[in-house]
């Protein structure tokens, strides 16, 4: 993980926030229980980044510092056209920085929400999600919270997957680790449930 002097702050307090002198912060576009997601500008490039951004303390108080560390090692193993690209991981003492790509149409659920997919645009999402789910396999990782809010949609309509946080690699899938219980209830399968492992 790539950090910063302790003498230099990664954020300007001017009307422009930029982080490590390398990044433009903007809006806030999402956020969940340990983590914040904001609309980021490459300052060099002009590319449109997504930056996660993680309070240390919180994650080291609810004792969730291998998870992390487990979603920096997934994101960099899964290089697919239907996962996000993890950019970069960059810390301060407090918080730590993931920089990945932007996507912009949005999540999966917003589409399903309004009602019925056509056939053709479900199929190729589906297709999409199966390309990105199989690859990962062959990687040796599991998602373990796939779910229509974690699959998200570039501007050309094409489907990324999304939060790797619960995400298992073949030591964890060796140490029994798909016997615990995680997930979305609506989404989880049956033998989880069953607690018969996977």
């Amino acid at each position: 993980m790539d950090s910063v002097q302790e003498d230099q702050h990664p954020i300007n307090r001017s009307s422009r926030s930029i982080i490590f002198g390398k990044y433009e912060m903007g809006r806030l576009l999402g956020q969940g229980t340990f983590a914040k997601v904001y609309y980021g500008k490459n300052l060099k490039t002009s590319e449109s980044v997504a930056i996660k951004v993680i309070n240390k303390d919180q994650v080291k108080k609810e004792e969730m510092m291998e998870q992390i560390t487990r979603e920096i090692s997934v994101m960099r193993l899964v290089r697919h056209p239907n996962v996000i690209e993890l950019k970069e991981v960059m810390a301060t003492k407090q918080k730590i920085f993931f920089v990945m790509e932007y996507v912009k149409g949005g999540e999966l659920f917003a589409k399903v929400v309004k009602g019925k997919l056509k056939e053709d645009v479900a199929r190729k999402y589906f297709q999409q999600l199966i390309s990105a789910v199989d690859f990962c396999h062959s990687r040796g990782v599991s998602h373990r919270d796939l779910k229509p809010e974690n699959l998200l949609l570039d501007e050309n309509g094409n489907l990324k997957v999304s939060d790797f946080g619960l995400s298992a690699l073949p030591e964890q899938l060796r140490n029994g680790l798909l016997h615990t219980q995680c997930g979305t209830p609506a989404y989880v399968a049956p033998e989880v449930l069953r607690k018969k492992g996977v």
